[in-house]
This record gives structure tokens, C-alpha cells and sequence, in this order.
């Protein structure tokens, strides 16, 4: 009888939890894209005595707050690039009736060109949504034992992607994992997610259940991994290397190296420490590109600026970086700067002299060795800028058939927290104008990586991640659940506002002393640069024009980065195109009115 009260006791016990935490009494709170009906992910809502609630990764939020319920809260509704309509008073924001088991939705407007999907790693993804008993796309709450990690990198093996990251916390303690946590997933096409949905990741653990060490190398400090490099030599399994740094306080870097992954142990081993005195050091995503030279990796922390031939010889051979660079290393304390006939910035590859950094342009600058106007950067194509680039990718892109950045900026509106667009038609360039896609309101989001393999549609539509953060960023409040945590966004190539400026070559030709002028989209050779920028199709407020038969949009109204374009008309003669600046023959005369304006080169 005992046995029975006891069975029967805690039958009722549970019960009474089951109606406690259940559904039912949580008011649904949908937050949800406007254009697409998607939900939003990391959307805040704060009551008036400032209690705030975030939605998880399907966009939801399970709200219960004793003392809320059943009555009306007024909620001011944030998200970084995204906006809900003001009322009249100016708030961002609106009254809810509370109630258990009730649901509403709020439709927010996109300021970002990106849209974003979910968060990637860390415990509670879709934390709501369990509360609510919505499905959810992933098996565990806290894969891998991991609260959060740093920048990301992939590759993909066999039918598995590869992940890593950086350092890395845990919930036994603050201190985590300093020496690269790893995971893998299966591909989309081979029964992973689809990237739309979300990441399932199978974390690689020590016998805690913690995502475990996989690259101590030795010596002080945490072990960082960057340069993934995926090699299959004829009738040779395929082979995954890496470069990783050590690192001592405060981020001092004193030791660099080539580990090759063991896929059996699941461990990075050494196998080349670059030596003190290296001169082109390798840094970010590689991708394989083909040229004259042969194949290469190329680094694309940003612009890519350094390679090395993509064959395992030469990922070991320190002498076989090199760096793609008008400088010239010299007996003072910054080098010289290489110049062609025209005064021109000139190029090369070459394992001796150093990579033109934005930091090393501007000594040169104060130096008199270069101008403001040669600093490697890209422009802001609403303002006209300059963008100091942090850190991104690059990958070629088959639906734009170009060179696809995407790239993190030091001290924009944000610190660390704006994303930018650009592309080329060559992996050195050149690289010119940008698009803002994600925007931050006081946060960070850098070291954003595209994950090609995830490409979809063609490659109309690519996805990439970044970590999202308050370091660098002054802000003391982070994001519950969602700080020091990667989130995957979509870019949709389709976009109008994704048409960008390319350069555009002059091809003319002197010939019985009558000028054949001519333009194209490529250089008659590697040293020639740009006459101007224009867009390569139809554009807001753009007009058509043709030279020498190539069609050619340029901007109807004048704007930052812009010149006038002039055309010059002789009798008997080809009329001439010519930017502001730029005279024509003899004998040819100025029309009256500019016929619109072009991007300066």
C-alpha cells in the first residue's frame, strides 16, 4: 500500500510539472521576417522595467514572467539589421496581450542585404522552441560540450565537412579549449541538413564528453589553426593540412607551422615550422586557382596576397610562399615601392619582399613613398569611402562566374561588426568596390567565412558565418546564449544591390591617324590597369551605353566616387568617350553636356 501512495504520489508530482512546464503555458511570441515569413533569430524584446527576451534560432520566444501574464506588455522590439515600425511616439515597439497558451507574431523589416539563418554553435540553439514543443533540426542541446567558440574553418572530406574553430568555452569553467575543437557534419547532398535548416555537428570529444585538444603543439600560450589545405596527389589518399600559430599574451604570435590532420586519431601533427626569419607568411581561406604559373593555393585573409604551389612539396617548403607585391625590401626601416614607366603601382610574385599592408601602406604614405590614393581598401559604393578591411574569405562563385569576397571592417559604424560585398574576375584583382550586407549596432561579427560546399541554386545563393561577439566592441552587455558564438547568414547573388562597378580597359587604336576607341572587361595584359568603373548590366538610376560594341551601364546623376563622362565628336571621325580629366585629339570637340557619370578608377 506504502508502494502505491508513493507510485500513486508521484504520478500526481509529475503531472503537476508536465502542466507547469508545459506549452501551454508560455505565450508564443514569432518573429518573423517581413518579405520572407522566416523567423528571425537573435531579436530582442525588452519590457519597460528593462526584463529582456531573445529569440532562439527558429525565431521564437517562450515567455512566461510572473507578474506578465495575463495583461498587456509593451515590448521594444531590436535586432542588428533588422527594424520594426515606430508609433507615434517614436518607439520601436508594441503592446502584447499576455497570455498562456496564446501566440502572436511580429514582422520586422531587413536592413541587412544578408539574411540570417540561425546560430551555428553553442548550447540552447533552439531553446524556446523546446519549450514550446516545436520541432527542432538538430539532435543535441549542448554539442560537444561547447557554450561558444571562436572563428571558424571548413573543408570538405569525402562526404563529410570538416569543422574547426578557435578558442573555445565550456560550462565546468571559464577556461576552455586553446588548442582547436573540431567537429564534422555530413554534406547536404549526402544526407546532412539542408543550410537553410541548420548545422548538425558531430564534435570530436575527449572522454569527458568536451570537445577535445586536437592540436596542442608545443610550447606557451593557446594554439590558433588558419590556411586549411585539402591535397589528393594521383593514386594518394587525400591528405588535410594547416598552418597554426602559437601565441602568448598579449596576442603576440612567435612560432608558425604546417600540422597535417590524422583522420584516424583525430589529431593535427606537425610537420614544418617556418623559420624566424620568413618573409611571406600565408594567412586565411585558401581556394585553388590555375594560371600560366601553374596551380596554387591562394590566401585570402582578404585580398588574396600570398600562395604556394597546391602540392604537398611545396605546403612543406618555407621558400615556396610567396607574395604578391609592389614592394621592395630595402636596408631602411620600411621598403620601397616598385613602379612601372607610368608611374603606376607595380606588381609581382615574389618569395623575398613583404605583402602591402594597409598598416605598412600608411608608414609609406607618411614616408612620401606612396599616396593616399594608392592604400590597398576597397570603397564604400553609397559613400565613396575607404574600408579598412579586418578579415573575410574568398571563393570563386559559378552563378556571377567572379571572385566572390566577403569581408569584416575595422572601424566602421561598428568596430568589428560590418560585413561587406565585393567581387573580381581575378583572384588579385582588382578588388574595388564593396556593398555593405550586414550592419551591428555597437557588436562585433568578424572572421566571416563562406562555406562554398553549402552553395545553392547554382550558387545564386551562398551562406557564411561569423563569430558574433562584444569583444573590440566596448559593449558590456552581451547576448545570453548567443555571445562568442558563430551564426550563419545567406547572401542571395540575385540581389539588384549586389551590382558593383567593374573595371573597364581601353582598347584603342591609332591607326591611318583616325582613333578607334574600344573598352572591355578584361586587361590586354596583367600590368595594364583601369580606365574607369562602370556596371555591368541595368541598374537604378543607370543608363545604357556602347563603345566599340560592348554594352555598358553608367549612373545618370552625379555621386561620391563619380566623374563626368564626356563625348568628343570630329567630322568623318568615330566619336571618343572620354572621363572628366581627359582630352581628346586635335580637331575633336567637347559636347556641351556630360552623357552621364562613371565610377573613378
Amino acid at each position: 500500500m506504502v508502494r502505491f501512495y508513493i507510485i500513486a504520489a508521484s504520478i500526481v508530482f509529475s503531472c503537476n510539472l508536465t502542466c507547469i512546464n508545459g506549452a501551454d503555458q508560455y505565450m508564443t511570441i514569432r518573429v518573423i521576417d517581413k518579405d520572407t515569413g522566416r523567423g528571425i533569430p537573435l531579436v530582442q524584446l525588452t519590457t519597460v522595467n528593462h526584463r529582456s527576451f531573445v529569440s532562439d534560432s527558429h525565431g521564437v520566444i517562450a515567455f512566461n514572467e510572473p507578474g506578465l501574464m495575463n495583461r498587456r506588455v509593451f515590448f521594444h522590439v531590436s535586432s542588428h539589421g533588422y527594424e520594426y515600425d515606430k508609433d507615434g511616439f517614436g518607439y520601436r515597439g508594441r503592446a502584447i496581450p499576455i497570455k498562456a497558451g496564446g501566440t502572436t507574431t511580429l514582422k520586422l523589416q531587413r536592413i541587412n542585404i544578408a539574411e540570417r539563418l540561425y546560430r551555428v554553435t553553442g548550447q540552447g540553439k533552439y531553446r524556446d522552441s523546446r519549450f514550446l514543443g516545436l520541432d527542432i533540426p538538430v539532435r543535441e542541446d549542448l554539442p560537444g560540450g561547447v557554450l561558444g567558440s571562436d572563428s571558424v574553418l571548413t573543408e570538405t572530406i569525402g562526404n563529410m565537412i570538416y569543422w574547426f574553430w578557435g578558442d573555445t568555452n565550456r560550462s565546468e569553467y571559464p577556461l576552455g579549449n586553446f588548442h582547436v575543437p573540431g567537429a564534422r557534419s555530413k554534406l547536404p547532398s549526402k544526407g546532412g541538413l539542408d543550410p537553410h535548416i541548420g548545422i548538425d555537428l558531430e564534435y570530436f570529444v575527449n572522454e569527458k564528453g568536451f570537445a577535445k585538444e586536437t592540436c596542442k603543439m608545443p610550447g606557451k600560450g593557446p594554439t590558433w589553426l588558419d590556411c586549411l589545405m585539402k591535397i589528393q596527389e594521383k593514386g594518394k589518399p587525400v591528405r588535410l593540412f594547416g598552418m597554426y600559430v602559437k601565441v602568448e599574451a598579449p596576442l603576440n604570435i612567435y612560432e608558425r607551422g604546417i600540422v597535417e590532420f590524422n583522420f584516424a586519431t583525430q589529431f593535427w601533427e606537425h610537420r614544418m615550422t617556418f623559420p624566424d626569419s620568413q618573409k611571406v607568411v600565408p594567412r586565411g581561406h585558401p581556394f585553388k586557382h590555375r594560371d600560366s604559373d601553374g596551380q596554387y593555393f591562394y590566401f585570402a585573409g582578404g585580398i588574396p596576397s600570398t600562395r604556394v604551389p597546391a602540392t604537398v612539396k611545396g605546403i612543406l617548403d618555407p621558400t615556396r610562399y610567396e607574395a604578391y607585391t609592389c614592394l621592395i625590401q630595402s636596408s631602411e626601416s620600411i621598403p620601397d615601392v616598385r613602379r612601372d614607366n607610368n608611374q603606376n603601382l607595380s606588381f609581382r610574385w615574389t618569395t623575398t619582399d613583404p605583402v602591402l599592408s594597409v598598416n605598412l601602406a600608411q608608414r609609406l604614405v607618411q614616408a612620401g613613398k606612396l599616396s593616399d590614393k594608392e592604400v590597398p581598401g576597397l570603397i564604400d559604393i553609397e559613400t565613396g569611402k575607404l574600408i579598412y578591411a579586418h578579415h573575410g574569405s574568398v571563393y570563386y562563385n559559378e552563378y556571377r562566374r567572379r571572385y566572390i569576397m566577403i569581408i569584416s571592417q575595422s572601424m566602421g559604424r561598428s568596430m568589428l561588426g560590418e560585413v561587406w560585398f565585393s567581387e573580381s574576375a581575378t583572384p588579385t584583382g582588382p578588388w574595388k568596390y564593396a556593398r555593405r550586407i550586414i550592419t551591428h549596432d555597437n557588436y562585433s561579427f568578424y572572421n566571416p567565412k563562406q562555406h562554398p560546399m553549402l552553395d545553392s541554386k547554382g550558387g545564386r545563393s551562398i551562406f557564411f558565418e561569423g563569430t558574433y561577439t562584444t569583444m573590440f566592441s566596448g559593449n558590456p552587455r552581451p547576448t545570453p546564449g548567443y555571445d562568442y558564438n558563430q551564426i550563419m547568414y545567406k547572401l542571395d547573388l540575385t540581389d539588384e544591390r549586389l551590382n558593383l562597378p567593374v573595371p573597364i580597359y581601353s582598347r584603342g587604336i591609332q591607326g591611318d591617324l583616325k582613333p578607334i576607341q574600344s573598352y572591355q572587361l578584361s586587361p590586354a595584359n596583367k600590368s595594364q590597369t583601369p580606365v574607369f568603373y562602370a556596371l555591368p548590366r541595368t541598374g537604378a538610376e543607370t543608363q545604357q551605353i556602347e563603345i566599340g560594341g560592348h554594352p555598358f551601364w553608367i549612373a545618370k546623376a552625379s555621386g561620391p566616387h563619380l566623374l563626368s563622362l564626356w563625348k568628343w565628336t570630329r567630322a568623318d571621325q568615330t566619336p571618343l568617350y572620354l572621363p572628366q580629366g581627359t582630352t581628346a585629339p586635335a580637331g575633336y570637340k567637347k559636347q556641351v553636356e556630360a552623357i552621364g557619370y562613371i565610377w573613378k578608377k
